[in-house]
């Protein structure tokens, strides 16, 4: 059997979004929507619902804060009999009930749902607070170590290159610190995309809860219901979200890994041409035939893995927006995937910090070859020449 390297050599650098985009925790989210929906119902409440004590909320709740890795292999193995997933954690919940003598109850754990108001409520969910708890912190990170070396390098006079060529001086602080704004701006950018999740049952109208309570406002329940979760309902759907905002959100975070892989580049370029020098650790080996090498592999690693994120990131935003009619199953097997750039993604903002912890500035370098390229003050001349209005500058 063949695992991805996310699962295997990288899988120390990204096992913390295990807890958000497994198998496990799919099931784990599934399940605290199904019992905050139920919650909701019992806070009507609905007359059937009346007689159920708001005291059970928490044993109902520890449900899904508890949730065991046996609890997860129950569920799969309920699904090998109902060949639906979200149809076996229905029934999980519903012999959870039966456990605590909520029996009367159980028919309202998944009431005039679809799957996937279930599956387009916990993915978002899962996909927010990997973003708050994973990604955004350590892009923080990035940002702030860009920031610190660029005001430590800031008064480093360096030749510029523009097409590989020696252009106008620059400073070596003022060229990292772009990277630093250009980070600033997507931040702000990623941070006005809203979560958005689906929820208006089988092709999103509210059939089945209109014909059963034709009294209840289910828009407005629906509404507060999401919102209360920390999400945002899309109003009109068909079966499933049409996912435009999620689009959005991860072309964000591609447009960050193009930056971070220009940065990447610009560091392995930097250290080419001797600009930085690494640090070198102790018993690691740059090279298996040249011992003498300290190679930039963490930049290199960086890039590489950028480049796989955005890869699947690029076919997750023009997917998942695209459905035949009111739902195909295509955006189904894509959502399990996920996890999958977010890993890379991860992978390569941990090298890219560790490349940048084994760098030094080689100013002797760099004085030395802006000093042998006087020529690049010709601009300077020239712009004074036609400010005197000399002829043919």
């Amino acid at each position: 059997m063949l695992f991805p390297p996310i699962d295997g050599r990288y899988r120390n650098s990204c096992e913390e979004l295990a807890l958000y985009f497994s198998e496990e925790a799919l099931m784990r989210y599934r399940v605290m929507v199904e019992i905050e929906y139920f919650i909701e119902l019992c806070e009507l409440p609905l007359p059937q619902l009346k007689g159920f004590e708001s005291s059970n909320n928490k044993k109902l709740r520890n449900i899904y804060n508890n949730f065991k890795h046996e609890d997860a292999l129950h569920i799969k193995s309920i699904e090998k009999t109902t060949n639906h997933d979200v149809k076996a954690v229905e029934y999980f919940l519903k012999e959870k009930f039966d456990e605590m003598g909520l029996g009367e109850y159980k028919e309202f754990i998944h009431f005039g749902l679809t799957s996937q108001d279930i599956n387009n409520t916990a993915i978002p969910l899962s996909l927010r607070e990997a973003n708050q708890l994973i990604y955004l912190p350590i892009i923080k990170a990035i940002s702030e170590k860009i920031l610190l070396v660029s005001r430590e390098w800031k008064d480093i006079p360096m030749l510029a290159r523009t097409h590989g060529q020696p252009a106008s001086p620059t400073r070596l602080g003022k060229e990292i610190y772009i990277f630093h704004h250009r980070l600033q701006t997507q931040l702000e950018l990623l941070n006005t995309i809203a979560c958005s999740a689906k929820f208006g049952g089988a092709t999103g109208n509210f059939n089945a809860h209109a014909i059963a309570y034709p009294n209840i406002d289910w828009i407005q329940f629906s509404d507060r219901f999401i919102e209360r979760l920390g999400l945002t309902r899309s109003p009109y759907t068909t079966q499933i979200e049409h996912y435009d905002n999620m689009a959005a959100l991860f072309d964000t975070m591609k447009r960050i890994n193009t930056i971070l892989i220009d940065l990447s580049r610009d560091m392995w370029s930097y250290i080419s041409m001797n600009y930085f020098t690494q640090r070198v650790v102790a018993n690691e080996v740059g090279s298996s035939a040249m011992p003498h090498k300290v190679n930039p592999i963490d930049f290199e690693n960086a890039e590489g893995n950028f480049g796989m994120a955005n890869a699947l990131f690029e076919h997750l935003s023009a997917k998942l927006p695209v459905s035949r009619l009111q739902r195909d199953l295509t955006d189904s097997t894509v959502l399990r995937n996920i996890g999958v750039p977010f890993a890379h993604t991860l992978i390569a903002c941990k090298s890219l910090l560790k490349g940048f912890s084994k760098v030094n500035v080689n100013t002797a370098v760099i004085e030395e070859d802006l000093s042998g390229n006087w020529a690049v003050v010709a601009e300077a001349i020239q712009t004074i020449l036609r400010r005197e209005a000399y002829p043919n500058p």
